[in-house]
């Protein structure tokens, strides 16, 4: 796919006159459906090591990763995920933690309580750096042609989760990811997100921008995916953020005071 191809996909708008290196990019799509084709530990840990390039506050590094590739194993994981078909059948899957063990184990060693880890600032630091190692890692993948799915899913059962990977205090199974070299017969296509001027604003954000004709171009894509294409992204949207969606998320505030996160 070429990069005028794939911004017309993305945002149904003619592109911007950028290079076409970027292609990679803009045509991120979740994979769900793999080869039966190894993808090498050693590629991994060269992706490991990308990730660990990503920026991260102070140097910090409030992340770790867990792979999970013993079959019985990765089957619990499965189920703790909503039983998605991905986490059982990817050739790799990922959990990127939340990690705050670590810096308590350095700081120790130097004589420090590390108290200002109580703090809601440190927490949205640390997700901020497992996202930002998380993303740099698809970023390389799908570069070499790799396909990923982000899953959200592993916060539905934070406790399943941690005992499942034996998570210290102090840590937060916050996503997981499944990597793997895409299906030839996969039909994963480029799905439309909102267009530019709904998310970008010059010197002060304008509340009345709304979301310009998205509800449109996602009824289309709904139609093409055989989705229900009279529900538009507003009415899914909508939906996903009430009160009735949270799939088990509703005790993350419980679940992460008793890990000692966020509590100042």
């Amino acid at each position: 796919m070429k990069f005028a191809e794939a911004w017309r996909e993305r945002f149904g708008t003619a592109p911007p006159t950028t290079p076409e290196d970027l292609t990679p990019l803009l045509g991120h799509r979740s994979i769900r459906d793999y080869a039966n084709t190894e993808v090498s530990e050693e590629l991994v840990g060269t992706l490991i090591g990308v990730a660990q390039s990503a920026a991260t506050s102070s140097n910090l590094q409030l992340w770790s990763v867990v792979s999970i590739q013993e079959p019985t194993h990765r089957q619990e994981l499965a189920r703790l995920c909503a039983n998605q078909r991905q986490v059982a059948n990817a050739p790799w899957f990922l959990a990127f933690i939340v990690d705050h063990h670590r810096l308590v184990q350095a700081a120790a060693k130097v004589g420090e309580e590390a108290l200002g880890l109580d703090f809601n600032e440190f927490y949205t630091m640390a997700v901020i750096d497992a996202a930002l190692a998380a993303e740099r890692l698809v970023c390389a993948a799908e570069f070499l042609g790799l396909g990923v799915c982000y899953i959200g899913a592993l916060r539905n059962d934070p406790e399943g989760v941690r005992l499942a990977l034996d998570l210290p205090e102090r840590t937060f199974g916050v996503f997981g990811l499944c990597l793997g070299w895409p299906s030839e017969d996969n039909a994963a296509m480029i799905k439309p997100r909102l267009p530019s001027e709904s998310v970008w604003f010059r010197e002060r954000y304008d509340p009345k921008r709304g979301i310009g004709d998205s509800d449109a171009r996602m009824t289309e894509f709904y139609e093409k995916e055989k989705m229900k294409g009279e529900v538009t992204w507003s009415m899914r949207s909508g939906r996903r953020v009430d009160e009735h969606h949270l799939t088990g998320r509703e005790v993350l505030k419980e679940f992460l005071s008793g890990q000692r996160f966020d509590r100042r």
